[in-house]
Protein backbone atom coordinates (compact mmCIF):
# COMPACT_ATOMS: atom_id res chain seq x y z
CA UNK A 1 0.00 0.00 0.00
CA UNK A 2 1.18 3.52 -0.80
CA UNK A 3 2.10 5.41 2.38
CA UNK A 4 0.06 8.43 1.27
CA UNK A 5 -3.09 6.27 1.16
CA UNK A 6 -2.87 5.41 4.86
CA UNK A 7 -4.79 7.34 7.52
CA UNK A 8 -2.89 10.01 9.44
CA UNK A 9 -0.81 8.75 12.34
CA UNK A 10 0.69 11.88 13.92
CA UNK A 11 -1.46 14.83 14.99
CA UNK A 12 0.54 18.01 15.79
CA UNK A 13 -2.33 19.17 18.00
CA UNK A 14 -1.50 16.34 20.42
CA UNK A 15 1.52 18.39 21.52
CA UNK A 16 -0.99 20.70 23.21
CA UNK A 17 -1.84 18.04 25.82
CA UNK A 18 -1.62 19.52 29.33
CA UNK A 19 1.07 17.03 30.37
CA UNK A 20 3.53 18.20 27.68
CA UNK A 21 6.55 19.77 29.37
CA UNK A 22 8.03 22.85 27.67
CA UNK A 23 11.16 24.41 29.21
CA UNK A 24 13.21 27.45 28.23
CA UNK A 25 16.22 27.00 30.52
CA UNK A 26 19.02 26.07 30.53
CA UNK A 27 18.02 25.59 26.86
CA UNK A 28 14.70 25.16 25.08
CA UNK A 29 13.31 21.63 25.11
CA UNK A 30 10.04 19.74 25.34
CA UNK A 31 8.99 16.28 26.49
CA UNK A 32 5.62 14.83 25.47
CA UNK A 33 3.90 11.47 25.82
CA UNK A 34 0.97 9.84 24.03
CA UNK A 35 1.93 11.19 20.61
CA UNK A 36 0.99 8.02 18.68
CA UNK A 37 -2.38 6.24 18.54
CA UNK A 38 -2.64 2.74 19.96
CA UNK A 39 -4.31 1.48 16.79
CA UNK A 40 -1.12 2.18 14.78
CA UNK A 41 1.16 0.30 17.17
CA UNK A 42 1.09 -3.13 15.46
CA UNK A 43 1.60 -1.76 11.94
CA UNK A 44 4.49 0.48 13.00
CA UNK A 45 6.21 -2.43 14.74
CA UNK A 46 5.82 -4.68 11.69
CA UNK A 47 7.00 -1.96 9.29
CA UNK A 48 10.01 -0.80 11.32
CA UNK A 49 13.28 -1.36 9.42
CA UNK A 50 15.59 -4.22 10.37
CA UNK A 51 19.12 -2.89 10.06
CA UNK A 52 22.22 -5.08 10.11
CA UNK A 53 24.12 -2.66 12.36
CA UNK A 54 23.49 -0.50 15.41
CA UNK A 55 23.01 3.26 15.51
CA UNK A 56 21.16 5.77 13.32
CA UNK A 57 20.68 5.24 9.57
CA UNK A 58 19.33 7.74 7.02
CA UNK A 59 15.69 7.07 6.23
CA UNK A 60 15.30 5.07 3.02
CA UNK A 61 11.70 4.22 2.04
CA UNK A 62 12.92 0.88 0.69
CA UNK A 63 13.96 -0.16 4.22
CA UNK A 64 10.55 0.53 5.75
CA UNK A 65 6.96 -0.59 5.48
CA UNK A 66 4.19 1.85 4.50
CA UNK A 67 3.17 2.93 8.00
CA UNK A 68 6.72 3.96 8.93
CA UNK A 69 7.07 5.86 5.66
CA UNK A 70 3.77 7.61 6.36
CA UNK A 71 4.94 8.51 9.87
CA UNK A 72 8.22 9.90 8.48
CA UNK A 73 6.23 12.07 6.05
CA UNK A 74 4.22 13.48 8.93
CA UNK A 75 7.23 14.00 11.20
CA UNK A 76 9.01 16.00 8.50
CA UNK A 77 5.92 17.97 7.45
CA UNK A 78 5.67 21.72 7.80
CA UNK A 79 2.71 21.40 10.16
CA UNK A 80 4.60 19.24 12.64
CA UNK A 81 7.76 21.37 12.34
CA UNK A 82 5.82 24.54 13.08
CA UNK A 83 4.09 22.92 16.07
CA UNK A 84 7.50 22.01 17.51
CA UNK A 85 9.07 25.35 16.60
CA UNK A 86 6.30 27.39 18.18
CA UNK A 87 7.03 25.72 21.52
CA UNK A 88 10.81 26.12 21.25
CA UNK A 89 10.84 29.77 20.19
CA UNK A 90 11.46 29.26 16.46
CA UNK A 91 8.49 30.46 14.39
CA UNK A 92 8.13 28.81 10.98
CA UNK A 93 10.56 25.99 11.74
CA UNK A 94 9.21 24.23 8.65
CA UNK A 95 11.20 26.58 6.42
CA UNK A 96 14.36 24.65 7.32
CA UNK A 97 15.29 21.44 5.46
CA UNK A 98 14.79 18.27 7.50
CA UNK A 99 16.83 15.09 7.76
CA UNK A 100 15.29 11.87 9.12
CA UNK A 101 17.36 9.07 10.61
CA UNK A 102 16.14 5.84 12.20
CA UNK A 103 17.62 3.59 14.87
CA UNK A 104 16.54 0.07 15.77
CA UNK A 105 19.33 -0.89 18.19
CA UNK A 106 22.24 0.58 20.12
CA UNK A 107 25.66 -0.50 21.31
CA UNK A 108 27.14 0.65 24.59
CA UNK A 109 29.30 3.25 22.87
CA UNK A 110 26.22 5.29 21.94
CA UNK A 111 24.73 8.04 24.09
CA UNK A 112 27.80 10.06 25.11
CA UNK A 113 26.89 13.57 26.28
CA UNK A 114 26.93 16.16 23.48
CA UNK A 115 25.08 19.26 22.23
CA UNK A 116 24.54 18.31 18.53
CA UNK A 117 26.36 20.05 15.71
CA UNK A 118 25.88 23.74 14.86
CA UNK A 119 24.28 22.69 11.57
CA UNK A 120 21.18 21.54 13.49
CA UNK A 121 18.47 24.01 14.46
CA UNK A 122 16.10 21.62 16.27
CA UNK A 123 16.15 17.86 16.85
CA UNK A 124 13.11 15.72 17.70
CA UNK A 125 13.07 12.07 18.72
CA UNK A 126 9.97 9.87 18.61
CA UNK A 127 10.22 6.53 20.41
CA UNK A 128 8.46 3.29 19.47
CA UNK A 129 9.38 0.60 22.00
CA UNK A 130 6.39 -1.40 23.27
CA UNK A 131 7.76 -1.40 26.80
CA UNK A 132 10.85 -0.53 28.82
CA UNK A 133 11.75 -2.01 32.22
CA UNK A 134 11.02 0.44 35.04
CA UNK A 135 14.45 -0.19 36.57
CA UNK A 136 16.38 0.23 33.28
CA UNK A 137 17.89 3.71 33.05
CA UNK A 138 20.30 2.86 30.24
CA UNK A 139 19.06 4.20 26.91
CA UNK A 140 16.71 6.77 28.51
CA UNK A 141 17.35 10.27 27.15
CA UNK A 142 18.49 12.90 29.63
CA UNK A 143 18.65 16.67 29.15
CA UNK A 144 21.55 17.92 31.24
CA UNK A 145 22.99 21.04 32.87
CA UNK A 146 26.61 19.95 32.39
CA UNK A 147 28.71 18.01 29.95
CA UNK A 148 30.65 16.19 32.65
CA UNK A 149 27.74 14.99 34.80
CA UNK A 150 25.23 12.49 33.38
CA UNK A 151 23.17 12.94 36.56
CA UNK A 152 22.71 16.74 36.20
CA UNK A 153 19.19 16.35 34.82
CA UNK A 154 17.19 19.48 34.01
CA UNK A 155 14.00 17.58 33.14
CA UNK A 156 12.49 14.12 33.41
CA UNK A 157 14.36 11.13 32.02
CA UNK A 158 12.67 10.18 28.74
CA UNK A 159 11.95 6.45 28.50
CA UNK A 160 12.00 5.22 24.88
CA UNK A 161 8.44 3.85 24.98
CA UNK A 162 5.80 4.07 22.28
CA UNK A 163 4.57 7.62 21.69
CA UNK A 164 7.11 9.43 23.86
CA UNK A 165 8.63 12.41 22.08
CA UNK A 166 11.48 14.75 23.02
CA UNK A 167 12.69 17.80 21.11
CA UNK A 168 15.20 20.54 21.77
CA UNK A 169 16.63 23.68 20.25
CA UNK A 170 20.32 23.27 19.57
CA UNK A 171 22.53 25.58 21.66
CA UNK A 172 26.10 25.63 22.90
CA UNK A 173 24.78 24.24 26.21
CA UNK A 174 22.09 21.83 24.92
CA UNK A 175 23.75 18.90 26.65
CA UNK A 176 21.99 15.54 26.34
CA UNK A 177 22.83 11.86 26.34
CA UNK A 178 21.96 8.61 28.08
CA UNK A 179 23.49 5.88 30.19
CA UNK A 180 25.03 2.97 28.26
CA UNK A 181 22.66 0.44 26.75
CA UNK A 182 22.99 -2.41 24.28
CA UNK A 183 19.99 -3.86 22.49
CA UNK A 184 16.82 -2.85 20.71
CA UNK A 185 15.69 0.78 21.12
CA UNK A 186 13.44 1.88 18.27
CA UNK A 187 13.40 5.62 17.55
CA UNK A 188 12.87 7.97 14.62
CA UNK A 189 14.83 11.21 14.68
CA UNK A 190 14.16 14.32 12.61
CA UNK A 191 16.62 17.21 12.58
CA UNK A 192 15.91 20.58 11.00
CA UNK A 193 19.13 21.88 9.49
CA UNK A 194 20.53 25.33 8.77
CA UNK A 195 20.56 24.87 4.98
CA UNK A 196 20.22 22.37 2.14
CA UNK A 197 23.98 21.92 1.72
CA UNK A 198 24.19 20.58 5.27
CA UNK A 199 21.43 18.10 4.49
CA UNK A 200 23.30 16.89 1.39
CA UNK A 201 26.54 16.57 3.35
CA UNK A 202 24.95 14.67 6.23
CA UNK A 203 23.09 12.39 3.80
CA UNK A 204 26.33 11.45 2.03
CA UNK A 205 28.06 10.84 5.33
CA UNK A 206 25.12 8.76 6.55
CA UNK A 207 25.29 6.48 3.51
CA UNK A 208 28.99 5.85 4.11
CA UNK A 209 28.34 5.28 7.81
CA UNK A 210 25.66 2.74 6.91
CA UNK A 211 28.17 0.66 4.98
CA UNK A 212 30.74 0.87 7.78
CA UNK A 213 28.18 -0.16 10.41
CA UNK A 214 27.17 -3.19 8.37
CA UNK A 215 30.77 -4.32 7.89
CA UNK A 216 32.08 -3.49 11.35
CA UNK A 217 29.10 -4.24 13.57
CA UNK A 218 31.05 -6.72 15.68
CA UNK A 219 33.91 -4.31 16.23
CA UNK A 220 31.43 -1.59 17.10
CA UNK A 221 30.03 -3.70 19.94
CA UNK A 222 33.51 -4.53 21.18
CA UNK A 223 34.58 -0.87 21.29
CA UNK A 224 31.56 0.00 23.42
CA UNK A 225 31.86 -2.70 26.05
CA UNK A 226 34.13 -0.65 28.30
CA UNK A 227 31.77 2.32 28.51
CA UNK A 228 30.27 2.94 31.95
Amino acid sequence: MNAAALPAILDPATLARPDTLVANAPFAFLVASGQLPDEARAALAADFPRYRGAGFFPHDPADCGPSINRLVEELSSGAFADAIGSRLGIPDLGRYPSLVTICRSLNRRHGNVHTDSRSKVVTALLYLMDDWPADEHGGCLRFLARQDDIDSLVGPEVRPVYGNLAAFRRADNSWHGHLPFEGERRVIQVAWLTDASEKARKTRRGRLSRLVKWVAGGLDRAWGRGRR
